[in-house]
């Protein structure tokens, strides 16, 4: 099974990955993040109470790796609670390399089954909440366990 740790100043948020729920898009962020992509990028937008989004190598959420992922939004884990990862994209099958953390269910509901859920924080949860816009990704890296 993948997982991830996603470095941070703030903190490393430990992820188990839904590669049944979402084998493309758990390809697509492992590739991206072995390869360094995501290394020095920005959470670029933090909504208290909803998100912390990053992956924009632009820095401004317009930017992507210049292809695009189909979503994947029929698998049992579709649904946004506190520390799940999904896809940010700007309509149905646009995604590529943004991505969002939930604060919370409350506020995320409406993602359900619009964006694809590929995994969830099950440690370092409370390095969500501190997040600030700016705050960079050092690194994440891909384990297998």
């Amino acid at each position: 099974m993948k997982k991830a740790e996603i470095i941070t100043k703030k903190g490393t948020m430990k992820v188990n990955f839904f590669e049944k729920d979402a084998p493309n898009t758990v390809d697509n962020f492992v590739k991206l993040s072995e390869s360094g992509f995501y290394d020095g990028l920005t959470f670029h937008r933090v909504i208290p109470q909803f998100v912390i989004q990053g992956g924009c190598p632009d820095g401004n959420g317009m930017g992507g790796p210049g292809y695009s992922i189909k979503c994947e939004l029929d698998g049992d884990n579709q649904y946004h609670d506190k520390g799940v990862l999904s896809m940010a994209h700007s309509g149905r099958d646009t995604g590529g390399s943004q991505f969002f953390v939930c604060h919370n269910r409350e506020n995320t509901q409406h993602l359900d089954k619009n964006h694809t859920v590929f995994g969830k924080v099950y440690e370092g949860i409370d390095v969500i909440d501190q997040i600030q816009e700016g705050d960079k990704i050092e690194k994440i890296i891909i384990f297998e366990e």
